[in-house]
């Protein structure tokens, strides 16, 4: 079933993002007073009366505007008008019909799309507000009273829109596509690798650190196979999260790390592995995600015979809680190794989905007790009774003996060396759970 899409435009806070999160159910979406705070295009895959749809939120829209960020937004929200079926179209009420509210109708003429134009802020029940009356003038026909806050009106934008979708063509899309979550500190060119592999501006590239705010989706099909890039905001360490949009962003890049498959952890080049990058890159290692350390701005590096020697080293040290997550050098400005990672991605994506048998998991066992004997304690050794495995993204593996206190770290990280050195598992965590064979297990 193909999905129609549906794009929310309109200047800058008269509640679009209100509006997407109300319809999505999810605070997808950063919402706050300030102007221009939703910058990117955000996507979010709902239904409404049996048809899938895909909204897409936008920056405002700011007509005519030396602001070179606000000009960015525009290009953003004109990329998404773009590839919509439906346009809603939102005003504010309280406002009136202003200037951009002119200048923003007439572009959408010229897009030859469906336009709905929504008047948000109609609060109240009853008679319509006089004021409401004005929005006629834009010449779209009748405008939709809206509440954003309170979801009134919501519906009947929604029904409107469906109707207007071009017919289901009936043909299912592929939900298997990986869902890759693209983290890093500010400015470590996030944004900027994600317009390199999608060959258009989907998101704005700033040397500004932290212009991405939100977690944007990237749809990609290629000769490798289908992707989601999730693209986040730059991660700052607590202490510069000065105002409530950098912790929300800091909570949408958490979120998306959730919802992905497969981490790119990005590293600049210049800057070295930094704490931050430390910091960051545990947030997919916790959540059991696999992750590709992915070092960029590779071409500004001057380089000898021992440069990428040197740097993986670093690496290591730095982050030696993931020695399993490869790692790749690269620069999103010239391209240089980008198509690699498609071949990274989906290796790391198959380790994490790899399934071993009991069997096979006990050989292993009775092979890697017998070489190093599990340890004792006042002399009372441990004894593992068999191994399983009990999930996928991340490998789990559930170990049942007699005493959990009795099982050091060190020699669970022995057990995890061998399953690795037997089975790969490259670029995944693994989980092992230790469980203490009680009466009832008898």
């Amino acid at each position: 079933m193909s999905k129609g899409i549906i794009a929310i435009v309109g200047r800058p806070n008269v509640g679009k993002s209100t509006f997407f999160n109300k319809i999505t159910g999810h605070r997808t979406a950063i919402v706050d007073d300030t102007p221009g705070v939703t910058r990117d295009r955000i996507y979010y895959e709902t239904d409404w009366n049996g048809r899938e749809l895909l909204i897409i939120d936008t920056g405002g829209i700011e007509p005519v505007t030396d602001n070179e960020l606000l000009r960015q937004m525009r290009l953003q929200a004109q990329i998404a008008i773009e590839h919509a079926d439906v346009i809603v179209f939102m005003c504010e009420l309280h406002t009136g019909v202003t200037a951009s509210d002119r200048d923003i109708a007439t572009m959408l003429k010229k897009s030859k799309k469906d336009i709905i134009l929504a008047v948000n802020k109609v609060d109240t029940v009853g008679d319509l507000p006089p004021d409401f009356y004005e929005f006629y003038e834009l010449g779209f026909g009748d405008p939709i009273p809206l509440s954003s806050l309170h979801g009134t009106g919501s519906g009947d934008i929604l029904d409107i829109a469906v109707s207007l979708l071009p017919p289901d063509d009936g043909i299912q899309e592929d939900k298997d596509a990986i869902k890759v979550a693209v983290i890093g500190k500010p400015n470590a060119g996030k944004s900027s690798i994600v317009n390199k592999i999608a060959g258009e501006e989907r998101v704005i590239v700033s040397d500004v650190p932290g212009t991405t705010r939100d977690a944007t989706d990237t749809f990609i099909q290629n000769e490798y196979g289908k992707y989601v890039f999730i693209d986040t905001a730059g991660i700052r360490r607590n202490a510069k999260i000065e105002d409530n949009i950098e912790k929300y962003s800091v909570l949408r890049a958490n979120m998306a790390v959730e919802r992905a498959d497969v981490c790119l952890v990005m590293i600049d080049a210049n800057e070295g592995i930094t704490s931050q990058d430390e910091r960051i890159a545990g947030i997919g290692h916790n959540a059991g995600k696999a992750s590709i350390i992915v070092v960029n701005k590779w071409d500004t590096i001057e380089k000898d015979n021992s440069s990428v020697n040197e740097f993986s080293k670093d690496i290591y040290n730095a982050l030696g809680y993931m020695v399993y997550a490869p790692h790749i050098y690269v620069s999103a400005k010239t391209g240089q190794r980008v198509d690699k990672l498609f071949e990274l991605i989906n290796k790391c994506y198959a380790q994490a989905s790899v399934r071993i048998t009991t069997g096979l998991l006990n050989d292993l066992l009775a092979d890697a007790t017998a070489r190093v004997q599990p340890p004792t304690d006042k002399g009372r050794r441990l004894k593992i009774y068999y191994m399983t495995q009990t999930g996928v993204k991340p490998p789990t593996f559930v170990l049942f003996c007699n005493s959990s206190e009795l099982f050091h770290f060190s020699y669970q990280r022995y057990i995890e060396n061998c399953i690795r050195k037997a089975f790969g598992f490259e670029g995944t965590p693994i989980r092992m759970v230790i469980k203490q064979r009680g009466e009832n297990n008898e």
